[in-house]
């Protein structure tokens, strides 16, 4: 057969054979465990796969196969070449035997499997004697790998109370062995802390509760779980995970008061809302479970309240009504809490609910006034009397003191002109009289006072209703203007009027028109009333002459239906238009309106020209005024100027001229040649010393003071806002004599101003002017 024979070791039904010896004289390795498959075909090779066991600890090359061509003789002339992935340094291969030797130890977890090729060529042509063929040679597995839990650690969370299997979490462990390969991937999960209270599934991890628990004993666990390989068997590789189980709370619990009797007080003075106190009923449970409502049961809801704080559960009692100590001294209030959710798995353990019993005692004040009414509706008709009773107003010390009360009118000096009410006896009565149609109603603010204690003072209001009289009779409610043309018709209707009452009637007015009794004999118009409060102005006649009588005084009588009636007679003026057929009213209403004015057409351009010439006059006196302004400094407008300086700091002196340029402020009478200063410190104090004698008419002084200021205008080096002002003369008559340090001495011999040398240089120069001698020594 022209075939090939491939030897190596050959797993067949269990067996391990080893490498084949070579039939040359080259050294052979003996092989420790290897594996390999052997497939023989007519023509060629074909290779399977060869088995390597990882993690082998090598101390010489071990040997994984054999592989040889069945054209071999034997001597030498055929070579083995193997190339692909290790090949040469992993994996070698005798050129002369086909030995495959592994030189180092392999891991399945870095690489499973190595793919290489092999070819048989001769070795004295280099041509290949067979086909090169690819084959594998795979790592396999040993059990190096521990299991781990990736997702570790595990948290859960289950409800309390939960029955027995239900399901907590599943918790899985990776191996990183061959899954394919043996038992070295296979786990098996157990429980290491956790029972009697949960147990695992030995093939899935899933946790499950094996007993109930109540969160109100233990809210958590912490379970361990072991993962152990080789399907739990001795020798194999585990892990552990820690599982943190939580119980969640349910409503299992009711509420429980921790008292039977709860006590509290509340004042009578106290208002509608006041809190009295608060209770509290406890709860195992916790958030929506352990949120409750109290309720008040019986009648003692309509008195007191109780609301529910939502943070912390209380129970604040409120006062609903106001309490009497006198009527009611002691309450009883049954209260209770009921949880809001209910759980209905635990319904038949009852209702969740607790009640509590809370006395309430009733403290007693001294309390204001008590007025019978929270207030008073009076009545009283107007125009009555003045004294006349209105009503009367009731208070009452609610306390046992029964104090006396004292009332009085507060708030309106205007109410107090109008009303009075006893101070004892709280009546009131009318002071001025009342007109319904000025104000129908007045609100009275009325004070009861405890005489004993001041302090409590209680008020009420009190509504007094001015009853309508019949006093005023009905009128015209505007003005009418009413025009007739000359050439009306007889019968024509010119106007309609109506009337207005300031009285009220019960049963809606109803007024009733006619003439005047002195206009009955009118010839010239009618009154037609249309029994609908109105009334129609017609003509009795054909036409009317305003050259005639230029406006007719028509007076119309008005009853209306009170009780008494009243009538009132008013007068309608009804004025004469010169119409054109189509009788304009509005050039009649002007035509009345300037004849009305007692006018004519003359008098009216007359008066028209006046105004004009008025006018005209007014307009040329403004224009000449205008003129004459501009008219003032015709000859040198540049050289006339006015400046307003202002500032507001003191400058520099005399000396300092760096503020402005002066020189635009001076004229050509100013700009003089300059005359030298004199010394006037020795004129000064001649002056002075006649000034004692003389009065501020004397010559020397206005001869004095207008050489200085001949002087000062004259001078170019002085500023020109300075002026010289001399204050020498006091005055005569004084009683306290002259106060100026000036006059203190009647002569230098008097007063010896050495004193002045002492204080220095700075008081030299006024030491000389008030020292002569002594200057001119010096």
């Amino acid at each position: 057969m022209n075939c090939y024979t491939w030897l190596s070791l050959l797993l067949t039904l269990g067996q391990l054979r080893p490498c084949l010896p070579s039939m040359q004289n080259h050294n052979t390795h003996k092989m420790k465990q290897p594996f390999a498959t052997l497939q023989r075909v007519k023509r060629g090779w074909v290779w399977s796969q060869f088995f390597v066991l990882e993690e082998q600890i090598l101390t010489e090359p071990l040997c994984v196969g054999q592989l040889k061509s069945d054209s071999d003789k034997h001597d030498g002339t055929f070579k083995y070449i193997l190339t692909g992935d290790g090949a040469g340094s992993i994996f070698t291969i005798d050129e002369y035997t086909g030995t495959i030797h592994v030189t180092q130890k392999l891991d399945r977890e870095e690489k499973p499997f190595y793919t290489l090729r092999a070819q048989a060529i001769n070795r004295n042509t280099q041509l290949p004697v067979e086909p090169e063929s690819e084959f594998i040679i795979k790592v396999q597995d040993i059990n190096d790998h521990e299991p781990k839990f990736l997702d570790g650690p595990y948290e859960a969370t289950v409800p309390e109370m939960s029955p027995e299997g239900t399901s907590v979490i599943q918790v899985t462990a990776t191996d990183g062995d061959d899954p394919a390969y043996g038992n070295s991937a296979r786990l098996l999960y157990s429980i290491l802390q956790g029972q009697p209270y949960f147990s695992v599934e030995p093939k899935t991890g899933v946790i499950r509760i094996s007993s109930q628990m109540d969160r109100e004993t233990k809210e958590q666990y912490f379970v361990i779980i072991q993962a152990k390989d080789m399907v739990g068997q001795m020798g194999g590789f585990s892990g552990t995970a820690t599982v943190t189980i939580n119980l969640s709370d349910i409503n299992d619990n009711k509420p429980k008061f921790q008292q039977k009797f709860y006590y509290m007080n509340i004042s009578e003075a106290a208002p509608a809302g006041s809190t009295i106190g608060k209770i509290m009923a406890e709860d195992s449970d916790i958030g929506e479970n352990a949120a409750m409502n109290y309720v008040i049961e019986g009648d003692e809801s309509l008195v007191f309240d109780i609301i529910t704080n939502n943070e912390t559960q209380e129970g604040i009692v409120i006062l609903k009504e106001r309490v009497d100590y006198e009527s009611k001294r002691r309450y009883s209030v049954r209260t209770k809490a009921v949880n809001r959710q209910m759980d209905g798995r635990f319904m038949k353990e009852g209702p969740f609910e607790d009640t509590t019993i809370i006395k309430i005692s009733v403290e007693d004040a001294d309390e204001p006034p008590v007025f019978t009414s929270q207030n008073y509706v009076m009545e009283i008709a107007e125009g009555a009397t003045n004294g006349s009773l209105v009503g009367a107003i009731t208070a009452r010390d609610p306390d046992n003191a029964n104090s006396p009360i004292r009332y009085s009118i507060v708030h309106s000096t205007y109410l107090k002109r109008l009303f009075s009410i006893n101070a004892h006896s709280g009546t009131i009565i009318i002071t001025k009289l009342l007109d319904r149609e000025t104000a129908a109603w007045h609100n009275i603010t009325v004070t009861a006072t405890e005489t004993r204690n001041p302090e409590q003072i209680s008020e009420v209001t009190v509504y007094v209703q001015v009853l309508d009289v019949n006093d005023h009779a009905p009128e015209f409610p505007k003005h009418y203007e009413i025009y007739v043309c000359e050439n009306a018709r007889s019968g024509q209707l010119i106007q309609t009027i109506s009337a207005v009452d300031k009285d009220d009637s019960v049963e809606g007015h109803h007024f009733y028109f006619d003439l005047a009794r002195e206009a009955t004999n009118n010839s010239n118009f009618t009154v037609r009333d249309n029994q609908d409060n109105t009334a129609g102005i017609l003509t009795a006649k054909n036409g009317f002459s305003r050259q005639e009588q230029f406006a007719f005084f028509l007076p119309v009588l008005i009853v209306d239906n009170g009780t008494p009636s009243l009538t009132s007679t008013n007068t309608l003026t009804v004025s004469v238009c010169d119409c054109d057929t189509e009788a304009s009213a509005e050039s009649c209403r002007f035509g009345a309106f300037m004849f009305s004015m007692g006018l004519s057409i003359e008098t009216l351009v007359a008066v028209s020209a006046c105004i004009l010439i008025i006018l005209v006059f007014f307009l040329a006196m403004l224009v000449l005024r205008q003129r004459r302004k501009q008219s003032l400094f015709p000859d040198k407008p540049e050289e006339f100027r006015e400046n307003i300086v202002r500032y507001d700091d003191e400058g520099g002196g005399e000396e300092d001229t760096e503020a402005f340029d002066i020189s635009a402020l001076r004229t050509r009478t100013v700009m003089r040649e300059h005359k030298s200063r004199r010394n006037i410190t020795t004129e000064i104090q001649s002056l002075y010393r006649q000034s004692l004698q003389v009065g501020p008419d004397s010559a020397v002084f206005r001869e004095f003071i207008l050489e200085k200021l001949k002087e000062a205008n004259t001078d170019p080096t002085v500023p020109p806002y300075d002026s010289l002002q001399t204050y020498a003369f006091e005055g005569t008559g004084s009683l306290a004599g002259s106060l100026s340090s000036l006059g203190s001495s009647m002569s230098d011999v008097d007063e010896n101003f050495d004193y002045l040398t002492e204080r220095g240089p700075d008081f030299k120069q006024l030491a000389c002017m008030y020292d002569p001698i002594k200057s001119a020594t010096d």
